[in-house]
């Protein structure tokens, strides 16, 4: 490295010269490049920022003035600049720096980031904030992608921003979509001469002479800036949606050519008003391979750096990943049944969707990143007689509460809502951990709710869903390997509502769904070993719950333990007991282990899990702290004979 070994801060760049900044991205690029060879994380999209990332720094008294990164996939080199350089190896790590932007981590992050397309109405709010406070010199950039960018919320922050007094300034970062022609031409003029402080302090001179004469107001202003507006279309013959939103639109510009970025944000930065500079990227820039495949190199996992060779671990001969297993199956059920078809937001290969829009494209939608559109797009399609399946994240499901409530469960819809990465997912953190879920699903009417204990039961599921049932089915499994290598079972209908037990006990009861039993099953064969007896019961359903069979389990059983990869509140345990209390079994003790009352950091899953105490040897913990409180109790049979001699003799006399 030339010179990144020498940047603590933004204020070190400001050193710099420009040919000496554009070796400074170069060192910037080749150390992302080496941490993420060997720590993975979210790889092309930092690439694409780096020349936008020490621009803006350089240009911008940072963190008094605020960047608003829009998820953070592509805040990496805005990490390592703001005197986070020797802790990057930590990145996603347990207790290390997070793979998104967090206040607590650094005051240069101003918002949490994890969702996709919450940055223009953030910064709009801290925009408007700096102008209440009277800090009329502190600006605010809201940095967002072309991807981020088809979610609704962005939209609603655009809308806002014009109705707001503020010099918000919005960088849209397109990578991939295009919105206006390429550069060149009158295009690269026009971006010249109005981005130019010459031409923007006459402009405002005219505006302010025209207003002085009283043959303006300030109500009348945006009808002269469409008609501005209108103008620059009728010259470039070109329109944009942005400048109908009223904001001020500048480029598109290369977004790597590093001294015309530095001119024209300098131009503008002082501008009053909103407005939105349009820079165009390459995603994975500077690493030919992710350059070529930027969707494959957004988090590629290990690679060779030299060679671009990816480290896949995965083989044939182990286990597949839960969301393979889903994606072979919705084939397997679509080559049969031309009404499946397949939805998901911007995640097909995620979430494996990838397999069903190879075999039949006409039959499977990636719709962006717009959760709540997936949701009611795929009602449309159900109303009118198809089986979509619906994939989401567990975490990005929360974005579509009200369109599962008012447009599917309330019209009863066959709407197969397969929820991905529920449970703890591991270094991506709490932003994207799926442990709400069962929680938040639970209260809606008409929707039944299932979790698969392994691969056999999520395709007896997905069958079960699309055959077996007339109304909305949420499916939700979590992330990474199930527990077959011989997974390929004949999908089966199964009674929905109904668990399954799986061990039988004496001492106590482990009431588990979904596939956490896995762990639970292999620290009761410990507790065996130990000489206590746990019968264990996979409850599969949460939604009908298996009523007939919670009955026999509390006549059985005093102590009951149930566990859920998910918030313990409102969650399978929590349905337990309410059953219980109402259906008068009142002696009985449940201990429910499952996420408590907090938001679990990143890291490994194994590591995360033994956090919240739903691993393996926390569960068996649990155990033996439960037996030890059943050998503390007194014999109630010895009690109970003594209370019937005395009122026996009680009844002689």
């Amino acid at each position: 490295m030339t010179y990144l070994q020498d940047i603590n801060s933004p204020a070190d760049l400001k050193k710099f010269n420009v040919e000496q900044l554009m070796e400074v991205c170069k060192d910037l690029r080749e150390f992302i490049i080496e941490q993420l060879s060997h720590n993975p994380g979210h790889f092309a999209s930092s690439l694409g920022t780096v020349e936008l990332t020490v621009a803006l720094h350089y240009l911008y008294n940072t963190p008094y003035d605020k960047l608003v990164w829009d998820v953070g996939h592509q805040a990496y080199g805005h990490k390592i600049l703001t005197g986070r350089r020797d802790v990057f190896h930590t990145n996603r790590k347990l207790g290390g720096l997070s793979g998104f932007t967090n206040p607590k981590e650094s005051e240069y992050d101003t918002f949490v980031a994890g969702h996709a397309s919450t940055s223009i109405s953030a910064a709009l709010g801290m925009a408007v904030a700096a102008s209440l406070n009277g800090e009329e010199d502190r600006r605010v950039v809201a940095i967002i992608g072309d991807g981020a960018m088809t979610g609704g919320m962005a939209y609603e922050g655009l809308n806002n921003v014009c109705s707001q007094p503020n010099n918000l300034l919005i960088i849209l970062n397109n990578n991939d979509m295009s919105i206006d022609s390429n550069v060149g031409g009158i295009q690269d003029y026009l971006v010249k001469m109005t981005t130019s402080s010459k031409y923007n302090k006459m402009r405002s001179r005219v505006y302010q002479s025209i207003k002085s004469k009283n043959l303006i107001s300030e109500e009348k202003k945006n009808i002269v800036l469409r008609f501005n507006n209108s103008i620059k279309s009728l010259i470039t013959q070109q329109q944009n949606m942005f400048e109908g939103f009223n904001i001020r639109y500048f480029g598109p510009v290369d977004g790597h050519d590093l001294p015309g970025l530095i001119r024209v944000l300098r131009n503008i930065r002082d501008m009053k008003g909103p407005k939105l500079l349009h820079i165009k990227t390459v995603k994975g820039k500077g690493f030919k391979p992710a350059e070529k495949a930027a969707t494959i190199w957004h988090a590629p996992g290990l690679f060779d750096k030299e060679t671009g060779e990816r480290i896949v671990r995965n083989r044939i001969d182990q286990p597949q990943l839960y969301q393979d297993v889903f994606g072979h199956t919705l084939v397997e059920l679509a080559e049969k049944d031309k009404k499946i078809v397949g939805i998901t937001p911007a995640m097909p290969t995620g979430c494996s969707m990838t397999y069903m829009m190879q075999k039949f494209p006409e039959r499977a939608f990636d719709v962006g990143i717009a959760e709540a559109h997936a949701v009611t797009f795929s009602a449309g399609l159900a109303k009118e007689g198809f089986i979509p399946f619906c994939n989401i994240y567990s975490s990005f499901m929360q974005r579509a509460y009200d369109q599962v409530i008012h447009d599917v469960a309330l019209q009863k819809l066959k709407v197969i809502m397969c929820l991905d990465r529920a449970g703890l997912v591991g270094e991506d953190g709490p932003t994207h951990h799926g442990v709400f879920d069962l929680a938040y699903l639970r209260p809606i009417p008409n929707l039944v709710i299932s979790a698969p204990f392994n691969e056999h039961d999520l395709r007896n599921l997905m069958y079960t869903a699309a055959y077996g049932n007339d109304g909305p089915f949420v499916i939700r499994y979590p992330r990474g390997q199930g527990e077959k290598v011989d997974w390929r079972n004949q999908p089966q209908l199964i009674p929905i509502g109904k668990g399954k037990r799986l061990r039988k006990g004496k001492d106590m009861a482990l009431l588990s769904i979904g596939a956490i039993g896995n762990s639970a099953a292999k620290a009761i064969t410990r507790a065996e070993e130990m000489g206590i007896s746990v019968a264990h019961y996979d409850m599969l359903f949460l939604k009908p719950i298996d009523q007939e069979m919670l009955r026999k389990v509390a006549k059985k059983f005093k102590y009951i333990i149930t566990l859920e990869n998910g918030v313990i509140k409102g969650g399978m345990g929590s349905a337990v007991i309410e059953f219980l209390a109402d259906s008068g079994f009142v002696h009985n003790r449940i201990f429910r282990v499952g996420i408590e009352d907090e938001f679990i950091t990143h890291g490994a899953i194994t590591e995360l899990q033994k956090i919240a105490g739903i691993d393996e040897e926390s569960i068996l913990q649990k155990i033996m702290e439960v037996h030890e409180l059943i050998k503390q109790e007194p014999k109630e049979n010895c009690a109970d004979e003594i209370v019937i001699i005395q009122e026996q003799n009680n009844l002689r006399n």
